[in-house]
């Protein structure tokens, strides 16, 4: 049985925020804020939930995906490799300092999805940016200070996406959105060597409406999607069976985060391409801050 709950707009946490593609929301446990960014506007944005007072930043490259440093600061996969990022209060630009560069295999690829694992490995996509193509040369890589930028082996993806991280580390979740492709995947994962293995399918949704965009793993080992054009967040327990659908009031909802004190707050980023998209999707782009009566787990940081 499937339970539904839906969201309304009183979630929206500034309807005057409106995000192109909004990506990798993360929650800060030292500092009690979140962190997301907006690719196409090459911004990064904070929030202090207790105060609601916002701040954004601007980056010289599209940014893929950002995960937390322990110093406060973020790692940021962008068009051209993988920054340090810092973000000065006062100051509406990121101070940026190349960590890796990346010479992709063809024209007009950036990095794409990404988040760490239990270890602070930081997992991070490449994608061809004009998904027309349906150009399958996506891959994962894996990033420390310590080995730089390496392949994993894990390519044939068009638009890869849905990182996650089981509670123990021990098995990696990742999905290709593109139209005609719409699968989730299970690996495998050694915590020990951060290498995955054995894919094998998931979740299969070519027969659903949604595409699977960003994803979260929650205490009970639950995997949360974000499904493109559904306007839900569906999910699965750790064996792929559908328990919980959360409508929410975009149809485009891209990734979700747990977060708060307590981590049972949960914020959506969604998408919105301009007024073809506006037209039938009015909150596109938005925001959401609601609790879904779950409890996440907390996003491990980039290990120094």
């Amino acid at each position: 049985m499937t339970t539904i709950t839906t969201i309304g707009i009183d979630a929206i946490i500034d309807p005057d925020l409106r995000n192109g593609t909004g990506e990798s929301p993360v929650w800060d446990d030292e500092r009690l804020q979140w962190t997301w960014i907006d690719i196409p506007a090459r911004s990064v944005f904070r929030l202090d939930p207790s105060t609601g007072k916002r701040l954004r930043w601007s980056l010289p490259e599209l940014i893929g995906s950002l995960v937390l440093r322990p110093d406060g600061g973020v790692v940021c996969a962008c068009e051209t490799g993988v920054f340090d990022v810092d973000l000065p209060e006062g100051s509406e630009e990121a101070v940026v300092t190349r960590l890796a560069s990346y010479r992709f295999p063809k024209e007009g690829m950036r990095f794409n999805d990404g988040r760490c694992d239990r270890q602070g490995r930081f997992w991070m996509s490449s994608m061809v940016m004009d998904i027309t193509k349906g150009d399958a040369s996506g891959a994962w890589f894996r990033f420390t200070r310590a080995d730089g930028l390496v392949e994993t082996g894990l390519d044939g993806y068009v638009i890869p996406n849905g990182s996650a991280f089981s509670p123990d580390g021990r098995t990696f979740y990742a999905s290709d959105s593109h139209r005609d492709v719409r699968m989730v995947w299970v690996f495998d994962y050694d915590p020990d060597a951060g290498t995955a293995r054995n894919r094998r399918p998931f979740i299969d949704m070519r027969a659903m409406v949604g595409r699977p965009d960003g994803a979260a793993v929650d205490v009970d080992g639950c995997y949360w999607i974000c499904c493109l054009d559904e306007g839900c967040i569906k999910r699965f327990t750790p064996k792929g069976h559908l328990d919980r659908r959360i409508e929410v009031p975009m149809r485009k909802p891209t990734m979700c985060a747990f977060g708060g004190p307590d981590r049972r707050t949960m914020l959506v980023t969604s998408l919105s391409r301009g007024p073809a998209d506006l037209a039938d999707d009015p909150h596109g782009g938005r925001v959401l801050m609601f609790e879904p009566g779950v409890q996440g787990i907390p996003e491990p940081r980039l290990m120094m």
